[in-house]
């Protein structure tokens, strides 16, 4: 009985040092099976032959809960959504304040798992401190050889209420008063053809990037794979763009997705204490008509309309 009290004691000191690393590795979640605190959230949207990817196949004891959910309104995806409906869907996973998370992504390429960092982030936001992103996704965790479940998993809902921590959230008037006096690095994770107007959000009115700004795709912390890079070599990609942790930045790309990703890797990785996220970002931004730099001419823009209108790459 001493060593079940023991062990079990171990269990829930290891789970705090565990999920206050940002990025955790398969062989460290399933190392944690069995705490009955843990909450692993899986956010893949993919189907296949009509079913979800969570159908198909996914950790034992996660729950599904769509990335979808976790976004805005289709003329403005990036929006958080409002109070009372991100309440209910954290209470609904059987998430408060005391809860170890690890959100689940699919592993597909540097994209994908800017869907992670946004519900990390949305989390974070909300009053949730205790969360890791399984570096790699389900991807990792397959080629690990460990199991997969398709049983469906739930818990009891929490009583969690919401309160947004505004140190972290960056607001149009925000970024504004950043424009006009220049009191913050404002960094568009974009790939390069939307930060130079060469390409844009079918959703944003005009092509280019927010006045001021400069670029640092979120892609730079990968090497083709959805997973990041190691500690160290995220370091050193920091200083090889540029990137600093003593000036305050705001995060921002479309619609607050690859901007999620450069937020994670400033915030939780390598430890930058003033850095904020654009939910709404440039599809905000420039359909209110407010200053943008690299905006192309007119003719430019109107082929522009044509190839995003008919689907083009």
């Amino acid at each position: 009985m001493l060593r079940l009290l023991a062990a079990s004691s171990a269990l829930l000191l290891a789970w705090p040092a565990i999920a206050a690393q940002p990025l955790i590795s398969p062989a460290e979640l399933a190392a944690h099976f069995g705490d009955p605190r843990l909450r692993i959230v899986d956010v893949r949207d993919g189907k296949l032959d009509g079913k979800s990817s969570y159908e198909l196949g996914h950790i034992a004891g996660a729950q599904h809960s769509p990335y979808a959910k976790w976004r805005g309104p289709k003329d403005s995806p990036g929006k958080l959504p409002e109070t009372f409906a991100l309440t209910s869907l954290i209470q609904q996973l059987g998430i408060d304040e005391t809860t170890p998370v690890v959100v689940v992504y699919e592993g597909k390429n540097s994209t994908d798992f800017g869907s992670a960092a946004r519900v990390y982030w949305t989390l974070k936001a909300a009053g949730v401190p205790t969360l890791s992103v399984l570096n790699g996704g389900m991807t990792a965790w397959r080629a690990a050889g460990l199991p997969v479940s398709t049983q469906v998993s739930g818990f009891a809902p929490s009583s969690f209420r919401v309160t947004l921590d505004r140190r972290l959230i960056a607001t149009r008037d925000d970024v504004t008063q950043v424009v006009a006096a220049s009191s913050a690095r404002l960094l568009d994770a974009r790939p390069l053809a939307f930060f130079t107007g060469e390409t844009r959000h079918m959703a944003a009115k005009t092509p280019g990037t927010i006045v001021g700004a400069s670029n640092v795709s979120h892609e730079v912390w990968f090497t083709n794979k959805a997973a990041l890079l190691p500690a160290d070599e995220i370091k050193l990609v920091a200083i090889q763009v540029g990137v600093q942790t003593d000036q305050p930045t705001i995060s921002f790309c479309n619609t607050g997705h690859w901007a999620a990703t450069n937020w994670f890797v400033l915030s939780e990785l390598l430890g930058h204490h003033d850095v904020k996220l654009y939910p709404e970002s440039v599809v905000e931004w420039s359909n209110a008509g407010l200053a943008m730099d690299n905006v192309p001419g007119r003719l430019q823009q109107f082929w522009l309309q044509l190839k995003v209108a008919s689907g083009a790459p």
